[in-house]
């Protein structure tokens, strides 16, 4: 009796030719799904290999295989032609858990505990939406990028390549990739470097983390910008390091209330030519102050040049890199601004001193991006088309900027204030400080529009409240759409 209804069982399984997954692989996690949920109970008798072919349109083969599997695991007992049974030794806490339905309001397990700076990592949150929405921080338009000559580069390096692409890679990276970059930073950003300087990592992030890896120790004070960018706290936090947000006014980061609140410093983390989130430009006489701090301290400075490429009033601006002569500051960048964040391309210009160091760490965590996309990205720097699209999108992206001021004042009015930037990919709109910047962004969020609040890029106290607005991804029309529905959310009760 127990085989005529496992065979009955078995004979109704569906499997679905079309799908991807090999017919017995579907028809191994069919019967092994019936063993665990008990429809299948233990020493039941299963159906030779032959009759459940037979029953099913399958070549035995095809049940060979399936049983063969559930042999190996230990979910069936005998032997293929002398009898296969369910096995009687199953873990009965598997049987159990797959069994019972769980009871309504049944204490669920503690969350699994972390350590001290696992739970403060865990906390930190990223402003970016997946998938994209308006208006995402961070987002280029991408599809003005121009794939095809991105993909005939591509097809030209994986046509032929070398031996040394396909089994490993310079961990400073691909040579004529840091020598096509050196020349760019000079002409473009006025970086003092020569090739050897440069190491390609894998996004801006990685960069971060190796700085904090080789010049931190726990304990140790970093000025960070106040407000500022939270990937910057988390590579550093991971180390251990003890951050001192710094106010951030009309000049740049505050040197000397910096030198008030950490005296004993080992790092500053800036965003000079661009501050991020405020989009502030350092002036001159505050760079020059922050680097002498620096040498009389014995600091060093990391300057994040996120999207620098974009100014629309006048050249880019020089960065401060190259006002260093004592070898204090690293220069980061990458290519997710100019590209798009998939390629997890970025670079740093170390100081000579620094640069064995930073190598040496880097061998231990990851050795190197994709070799031909290297190859690739140094022929589109070197054969022009990275200039010319930046040119372009400077150009789209002033208009974008001009339309999401528009759209603002014509459908928020005087409920945010909103000023037009010379550079930078996204606006801030303020709020008056009693104004819970939080709520509003979630009742955005349930309108599909991301507009994180400021009062998130606050380690202390905020010190104003507003709303962020990303436009380089966003299509005119869609700006005027996504606005029209913020001021929908903001006027929620």
């Amino acid at each position: 009796m127990v085989k005529r209804t496992t065979a009955a069982h078995l004979a109704t399984l569906a499997l679905d030719p079309d799908d991807s997954a090999p017919l017995y692989r579907q028809l191994y996690f069919a019967i092994r799904e019936a063993i665990l949920a008990g429809r299948l109970q233990p020493g039941a008798r299963l159906p030779s290999t032959r009759t459940l072919a037979r029953d099913l349109g399958l070549s035995r083969n095809t049940a060979v295989s399936a049983y063969e599997q559930l042999l190996t695991e230990g979910y069936l007992d005998g032997r293929i032609g002398a009898g296969s049974y369910v096995s009687t030794v199953l873990p009965e806490a598997l049987l159990h858990a797959r069994q019972s339905p769980p009871a309504s309001g049944r204490e669920r397990a503690p969350p699994p505990k972390l350590s001290r700076r696992g739970d403060m990592l865990a906390q930190l949150r990223s402003p970016q939406s997946l998938p994209p929405k308006p208006f995402s921080l961070g987002l280029p338009e991408l599809a003005a990028f121009p794939f095809e000559d991105w993909a005939r580069l591509l097809a030209r390096r994986w046509r032929r390549p070398p031996s040394e692409f396909l089994v490993g890679g310079d961990p400073s990276g691909y040579r004529p990739l840091r020598e096509a970059l050196a020349q760019y930073l000079g002409t473009a950003r006025a970086v003092s470097c020569d090739p050897g300087q440069i190491l390609i990592v894998s996004g801006a992030q990685q960069a971060m983390d190796l700085v904090a890896r080789a010049l931190i120790d726990p304990g140790d004070r970093v000025w960070v910008e106040e407000p500022g960018f939270s990937g910057t706290w988390g590579a550093l936090l991971a180390a251990g390091a003890r951050l001192t947000p710094v106010p951030v006014d009309e000049e740049g980061i505050d040197v000397t209330q910096g030198r008030k609140l950490a005296p004993d410093a080992r790092l500053i983390c800036v965003s000079p030519s661009h501050q991020y989130p405020l989009g502030i430009t350092m002036t001159l006489r505050r760079r020059l102050e922050l680097l002498d701090w620096a040498r009389a301290a014995d600091a060093f400075v990391l300057e994040d040049d996120y999207d620098s490429e974009y100014r629309y009033a006048g050249r880019p601006l020089a960065a401060m890199q190259g006002l260093d002569d004592d070898g204090r500051i690293i220069y980061v960048g990458s290519f997710s601004k100019v590209m798009f964040p998939g390629l997890r391309i970025g670079y740093m210009v170390a100081p000579p001193a620094l640069v064995e160091p930073f190598l040496a760490i880097r061998r231990l965590l990851d050795s190197h991006p994709s070799s031909v996309a290297q190859a690739a990205l140094a022929d589109l720097i070197a054969d022009g088309y990275l200039t010319s699209h930046i040119r372009r999108m400077r150009s789209l992206y002033a208009e974008r900027q001009t339309a999401l001021l528009k759209a603002v004042e014509t459908t928020l009015g005087d409920r945010l204030q909103i000023a037009p930037d010379d550079a930078g990919m996204h606006l801030v709109g303020y709020l008056p400080n009693e104004v819970d910047d939080a709520e509003l962004s979630h009742r955005a969020a349930e309108h599909d529009v991301v507009a994180p609040p400021l009062s998130a890029f606050y380690r202390g106290t905020p010190q104003r409240k507003g709303l962020l607005f990303g436009y380089a991804g966003v299509s005119e029309r869609e700006i005027q759409r996504a606005t029209t529905r913020l001021a929908t959310a903001l006027t929620d009760d």
